[in-house]
């Protein structure tokens, strides 16, 4: 394997990045003086991939949740399951599905070699029966109707759902009590086939562990394979939302509000630039230090909850504002007079320079956290970035290139989601 270095001299620390013969992306940082390590195997799989190429390379359509349906079953073996194997060696594992990828991740102190091993050796031996299947189908059944009872959960998809009428984007990650029933051990199979292929995925490890090592490890455990990495479709959206306004009344003490403003994508991927000009704004605009945010809080519409991000994927964008209000419909109104205020007026210089500081101060802080450097890694691979790439858009960021993307957000592009109690 041919070894990059890339280093950061504002932080003194290096990403040793390899493209195993498999096409296995791996990343690795060493972090001199910490004691243990932290590793996340990626998969670009996520509950947005709602279609597969089949022989004739068309897009067919599979049962929504089955990124997340097969997440649960990889932990599974005919011997014991892999929590079982990690505990033997002193590391606490995990694993989640968004909405674009899949990821299996451990954290450990001690044999990390060893428990990096358990790691690539799991998720590359599927092993399902009708049987187990069944019985997780009632398992994350369970699960969809325990979210189902959750308040910010609900706040999020329902907008989502208001903004979006045909992108994947709008269906819970764990799918529906419907789509779930339809997924059996020959469909998993399949789609591990397809998805999990090393070509599709990327390794990052940080930490305490010299890079050389994992990319022996690597060596050994990774099986060689000639599969390409897997297409995804691209759900080309209106940019008008399907409603403006979406109400559930679920068992809450206050109401709860999303508002969205959803943007035209023309294109599969927002660039990182946009997605960290956005958030930039996002904090400029209606950050906790913004006079929106005091005449809010002053006129008791919201509470310290109160915040905003920038919800982006491929195929979807959007700018997602709220938190628990008295009044979700005025607090919706005055948010966006403020915004069209400063899209005529112009973002206040001073704003956006706090923003900027903020932002790049909170990224540069992650490098002392090995989760967070993990799983930044790994959402820049997937995106098509070098390590490091967050810290040179958010310092290279212009009010002007702010000011773009504040400009971006449309009124007649928005929807609000309401939560009442009942």
């Amino acid at each position: 394997m041919k070894i990059k270095q890339i280093k950061n001299e504002k932080l003194g620390d290096s990403v040793f990045c390899a493209l195993h013969e498999s096409g296995l992306e791996i990343r690795v940082m060493p972090k001199a003086g910490y004691t243990s390590a932290y590793a996340v195997f990626g998969v670009k799989y996520g509950s947005i991939d709602t279609a597969v190429k089949n022989e004739n390379g068309e897009f067919e359509t599979i049962p929504e949740g089955t990124a997340h349906f097969l997440e649960h079953k990889l932990f599974e073996s005919e011997d014991l399951n892999a929590f079982e194997r990690f505990a033997k060696t002193g590391a606490s594992a995990n694993a989640y599905t968004s909405f674009e990828k899949t990821a299996y991740l451990f954290k450990g102190s001690e044999n990390i070699g060893e428990s990096l091993e358990i790691l690539l050796d799991f998720v590359q031996n599927p092993y399902f029966t009708q049987q187990t299947v069944e019985k997780e189908q009632g398992i994350i059944g369970q699960e969809i109707r325990m979210y189902q009872d959750l308040p910010d959960w609900q706040v999020m998809f329902n907008l989502l759902r208001a903004l979006y009428s045909v992108h994947p984007v709008r269906i819970d990650i764990a799918g529906t009590q419907d789509s779930i029933a339809k997924i059996d051990a020959d469909l998993l199979y399949r789609l591990y086939k397809n998805f999990y292929n090393p070509a599709n995925m990327v390794l990052c490890v940080v930490g305490a562990i010299e890079p050389q090592e994992v990319f022996d490890i690597v060596d050994r455990c990774i099986k060689k394979t000639d599969a390409k990495p897997a297409e995804r479709k691209f759900e080309k959206e209106s940019a008008k939302p399907v409603q403006d306004y979406i109400e559930e009344r679920l068992s809450v003490s206050e109401k709860q509000f999303l508002l969205g403003f959803k943007e035209d994508v023309s294109e599969p991927l927002l660039s990182l630039e946009d997605e960290i000009a956005s958030q930039i704004v996002l904090e400029a605009v209606c950050g906790k230090s913004s006079p929106l945010f005091k005449r809010l809080l002053d006129e008791e519409l919201i509470d310290m909850g109160f915040g905003s991000e920038m919800f982006n994927g491929f195929g979807f964008s959007c700018v997602m504002i709220g938190g628990t209000s008295s009044d979700p419909q005025k607090t919706a109104e005055i948010i966006k007079t403020e915004i069209k205020r400063q899209q005529s007026e112009g973002i206040d210089p001073a704003a956006f320079e706090r923003a900027k500081r903020k932002f790049y101060g909170r990224y540069i802080m992650c490098y002392n956290d090995i989760d967070d450097i993990a799983n930044m890694m790994m959402n820049l691979y997937f995106n098509g970035y070098e390590p490091f790439a967050e810290l040179d858009a958010c310092k290279n960021l212009t009010i002007e290139k702010a000011q773009e993307r504040l400009n971006t957000v449309k009124e007649e592009f928005s929807a609000l989601s309401v939560i009442s109690p009942v």
